[in-house]
């Protein structure tokens, strides 16, 4: 675990520095989730969503610091880092701003100023979805010396899935809510606060851009041949499209 550590701060020092700070913020949460219970929101303590966003950036930042250093680019791999760190810096700052006060962050348009912090909020995931397509691309255009055939389509696929899955967020952002069948609010599984009674679309977002970092550890270390990991990656999304399809017709992802 150090040796992994070190060679991620040898990578990219800026996004390992960024992704212990929101560790820190996920420790943060979680003294608050305990210790403060005066606001709940949509029937959860306040505090849990910015915590699993605080710890969802963490993993993405250094998933990302690290596919980053096969591209061998520094001018694009820079750019790309503090836009990063900047988009990823504006959600966390309103996700829990909202929280501090027991208010929601998505979905909320009961103000002028919060449907435009909601709609920046917006316009940022998708500047950082749309410029990590692009970090996709080059993973496809240029094959990074020293990397297995296994590996690289895991890479690759995992940053398409993350993408596309993503995106996927858009349906929530347009249905202003994540259940599908009810208000967002039902009784929820513990910790991922999913529906155990409706539809909820945040279980395809999940298992969708967290393709990210499944799809490479399988090809780095449970396939041999280019055909099992394209293999896998087709099951996989196939898997996500009917977690997808099951809560567009609301059914929830387990009861």
């Amino acid at each position: 675990m150090i040796e992994f550590f070190s060679e991620l701060k040898k990578r990219n020092a800026i996004l390992f520095r960024f992704g212990w700070l929101c560790l820190l913020g996920v420790l943060a949460c979680m003294v608050l989730y305990q210790r403060d219970t005066s606001f709940f929101v949509a029937g959860v303590n306040a505090w849990l969503k910015p915590l699993k966003f605080f710890f969802s950036v963490a993993a993405f930042s250094w998933t990302i610091a690290w596919y980053l250093h096969y591209l061998n680019n520094p001018r694009k791999i820079k750019s790309y880092t503090w836009m990063v760190v900047m988009v990823m810096s504006f959600e966390l700052l309103i996700i829990t701003w909202q929280a501090a006060n027991g208010r929601l962050s998505h979905f909320n348009i009961s103000t002028p100023l919060y449907s435009a912090l909601f709609s920046a909020m917006g316009i940022a995931i998708t500047v950082l979805t749309s410029w990590t397509a692009y970090i996709a691309f080059l993973f496809f255009k240029n094959k990074p010396i020293g990397l297995s055939e296994t590996y690289l389509w895991g890479i690759r696929f995992g940053l398409v899935f993350f993408v596309i899955f993503s995106f996927e967020g858009g349906i929530m952002a347009q249905r202003l809510a994540h259940t599908v069948g009810n208000v967002d609010g039902s009784p929820g599984l513990p910790l991922f606060n999913w529906s155990r009674v409706y539809g909820d679309l945040r279980v395809a977002h999940f298992f969708g851009i967290h393709s990210l970092q499944l799809l490479p550890l399988v090809g780095y270390y449970l396939c041999t041949r280019k055909w099992q990991i394209i293999l896998f990656s087709a099951l996989y999304f196939l898997f996500v499209v009917v977690l997808l399809v099951q809560a567009l017709y609301k059914i929830p992802f387990i009861t």
